[in-house]
């Protein structure tokens, strides 16, 4: 059995709103002070493609991390969540492997089926097939980095005595991100599950049904892993950030229908009011909490860290 205790780790912002672009210096030095701070984990936002006009741009995650695995050497390396129907799994495989061995293995994999689907139809990947598609790219890339040979059809890709060396160490944790049934099952099997923008009891209630399939498949549920995303935005009082942070979320942030994602899942108010906030996620199982700062500002950054983190450990 495996117990995890609270871990905390930090959003970047890859993407912004036209006609900001990414500043990828930029990016890797605040991931680097993300490590200095103490942050256990830094987590890119993942697209190919995002928006019509204006669109959103945005760096790609996994070369965004790549960058940032060259520049650190502890603060471990998560996608919050990779679009995995989209890529080709067996590249993909070849990919991940080789960004967590260079960087030693710190890979964090948060993945979802996805929900664009003008991403899918511009990628050619039949959109209305994408949790098949999810399923069958997870099995092929766990059977490439564990299995000395693999010899399996999954139409279209034949794999015929594949070897995909070097294997990364141990497989990287998966979290598979999402919210209907179908995805809390996927995340019983795959390692665990990663949310976003979910309250206490939504979380509480989406994660007592992971732990139930789980159970229900002969696994443990203790050696699950879970995180949630949360923005943040910590000031004088509760007044004086809430007006603004609800209109940051209003403006660059999607909550899915059929989701309970929702901006009152969002942490505000003076240090006591966040770790109050913090502490109802924690006491129904929370374990990683994703820190998503308001507007990413260096200052949120770091009262988080000083202020924040220290009451909740």
């Amino acid at each position: 059995m495996t117990i995890f205790s609270n871990t905390f780790g930090l959003a970047m912002r890859n993407f912004t709103t036209y006609p900001e672009m990414p500043d990828p210096e930029a990016l890797i030095a605040y991931a680097a002070k993300g490590e200095v701070l103490g942050y256990d984990s830094i987590w890119v936002w993942d697209h190919i493609l995002l928006g019509v006009d204006p669109p959103f741009p945005i760096i790609d995650s996994l070369t965004l991390l790549a960058a940032v695995a060259a520049r650190t050497s502890k603060i471990k390396l998560g996608t919050g969540v990779l679009v995995l129907p989209l890529r080709n799994p067996v590249v993909l495989a070849k990919e991940l492997s080789s960004l967590d061995l260079i960087a030693g293995g710190r890979l964090l994999l948060g993945m979802a089926s996805g929900w664009y689907k003008r991403e899918f139809d511009a990628v050619g990947v039949p959109f209305e097939q994408r949790g098949r598609i999810m399923d069958r790219n997870l099995e092929i890339l766990h059977r490439l980095w564990t299995e000395d040979q693999v010899n399996a059809e999954y139409p279209p890709h034949r794999l015929r005595s594949s070897n995909m060396s070097p294997k990364p160490a141990r497989p990287p944790v998966t979290l598979i991100g999402g919210y209907v049934e179908r995805v809390l099952k996927r995340a019983a099997f795959n390692g665990g599950w990663l949310t976003y923008f979910y309250t206490p009891e939504s979380f509480a209630k989406s994660w007592a049904k992971v732990r139930l399939y789980a159970e229900e498949a002969g696994k443990d549920p203790d050696a699950l892993l879970n995180a949630n995303q949360l923005p943040i935005y910590v000031g004088s009082s509760r007044q004086a950030v809430e007006a603004p942070m609800m209109e940051w979320l209003g403006q660059e942030w999607d909550y899915a229908a059929w989701s309970e994602s929702t901006k009152d899942a969002a942490i505000i108010g003076t240090v006591e009011e966040c770790v109050e906030q913090l502490r109802a996620q924690s006491a129904v199982g929370v374990q990683k909490l994703i820190f998503i700062p308001y507007k990413y500002q260096p200052d949120q950054v770091e009262i988080i860290a000083r202020e924040i983190i220290p009451r909740l450990q």
